[in-house]
Order: C-alpha cells, then structure tokens, then sequence
C-alpha cells in the first residue's frame, strides 16, 4: 500500500525533516509534497527535494498570512523557480480574513497575482481559504477555464462550499480534521458525496493530528495518514484500498508526477 502525502509543512521547526521523511517511507508513504509558504522557504524546498528526489515534490508560493512580505523581487523569483525540477504547484495561496496577518487588499493582490503566474505557466495551485469563500470563488472565477487545475487544501466546510470548487475543476484535499468528532461534522457529510477521483488526502503535518491514530502524539506526521485513509474508508464505505489508490493517483494527477 503506497501513499502520496499531497501537503506537508516539512519545514516547521518542530520537525527535523530527514527523520519525518525516514519514517514516512518507513510507513509506506512513497512521495510527500513539501508546502512553502513564504519566500525565505522556497530554497529550503528545494534542497530538501534535491536530496530526495525519489520521495518529494514543493510547492512554491506565498500564504496570505504572509502576503505582505511579497516584493516584485520575489514574484520574478517565484516565477523563475516553476521549471524547476520538482516543483509542482503555486501556493500555498489564497485569503485568510480569519486573522487579517497580512491586509485584505493585500491579500487579494497578491492571490489574483499568484493564481495569474499559475495560468502563465501551466501549473496547479495549491489553495488554502479562511472565512474569505465568496472572494475567493470571485478570485478563481477571473481565471476560469485557464487554470491548470488545483487542490482546495485542508477542505473543512460543507457540501455546497465543496460543490463550488469541484465545479471549477478542484480537488479536495481531506486532513485529519475529518477524524475529530467534535469539528469535522459538516466536512463528515459532504465528503460521502465527493466523487472518488477528485479525492485528495494530506496530512497538513504537524497540524491536525488525526483523533484516531494511536499512539497519540504531540505532532501530526506523513507517517499517520493511513489512519486518515482508514477512517474516511468506513465513513465513506470504500474499502480502504481502492481509496489509497485513487488517492495517491489523483495526486500524481494534478501535480503532473510520474507513478
């Protein structure tokens, strides 16, 4: 059984990368996609996936927390960094209204600036969106048609808000915010209608650690996503095969990665 962690925050500092990574491939977890959320990430990025060429794939771009940092400099560089080997998608990008890190306008500019590189050069983005839905729809409907496709990452809403991104060619990315019973409700509902080959799974790592997963840990790992595989499995009635299948293809999928 292989599996394909589409979103890992690799570089948080409480993790050393070459163990996570060890014990992911110990654990059948055969390729991990490293999130990049800020400039001064990317060429960690991508010295980690030159030493694990085998095991890795990033993500280049700029969360909105963050998008007041962005300079003119670093869109050249973003753009200058999607041929790279091993670079498989723009993002992590969208809006957070939730914190307002970084302004509102300045959060859009910098979106609709990433989601239009994304367009110029053929690439998937990578989306994460927080109480901001209807101006990120409005953000991604300005590119319609254009877009090379996508992941709406770390999904926690409803059935609609998923219809919504299904409708514009997205996958939906499932963490182990569906394992925990006291928050995952709507996102519980919705994904037993969410076709299987637009299924993505990711762990968000070390953010939301699945609630099943034994032992319990202080952080979430790649190394755990099967018991979110195995979870969503009996929620969904597929057997935990065929779903770990469709999983680590729609990802190869979207992120244009051999098998």
């Amino acid at each position: 059984m292989k599996w394909f962690d589409a979103g890992v925050n690799l570089l948080d500092r409480r993790f050393n990368p070459h163990d996570v990574i060890a014990r992911a491939v110990e654990a059948g977890v055969d390729k991990l996609c490293i999130i990049t959320t800020e400039p001064d990430e990317w060429d960690d990025a991508q010295a980690l996936y030159q030493r694990y060429p085998e095991h890795l794939c990033y993500t280049v771009g700029c969360h909105p927390h963050n998008a007041k940092v962005m300079t003119e400099d670093d869109f050249t560089g973003l753009e200058q960094r999607l041929d790279c080997p091993g670079v498989v998608a723009v993002g992590e990008c969208g809006l957070d209204f939730n914190r307002d890190f970084s302004p509102r306008d300045v959060q859009e500019s910098v979106f609709r600036r990433q989601l239009a590189i994304a367009v110029k050069h053929n690439k998937p983005v990578y989306l994460h969106e927080r109480d901001a839905f209807a101006l990120q729809l409005d953000c991604l409907d300005s590119v319609e048609g254009q877009l090379a496709g996508g992941i709406a990452h770390c999904f926690t809403g409803y059935h609609d808000a998923m219809q919504a991104y299904l409708d514009r060619g997205l996958y939906i990315g499932i963490t182990g915010w569906v394992c925990d019973e006291k928050r995952g409700g709507d996102l519980r509902e919705a994904v037993k209608q969410l076709p299987l080959n637009r299924l993505i799974l990711e762990t968000d790592a070390p953010y939301l650690f699945p609630k099943n997963h034994r032992p319990k840990s202080k952080n979430n790992e790649p190394a755990f996503i099967s018991s979110i595989g195995r979870y969503l499995a009996d929620l969904t009635e597929i057997s935990y095969e065929e779903l770990a299948q469709n999983s680590y293809a729609n990802t190869c999928r979207v992120f244009k990665v051999a098998r």
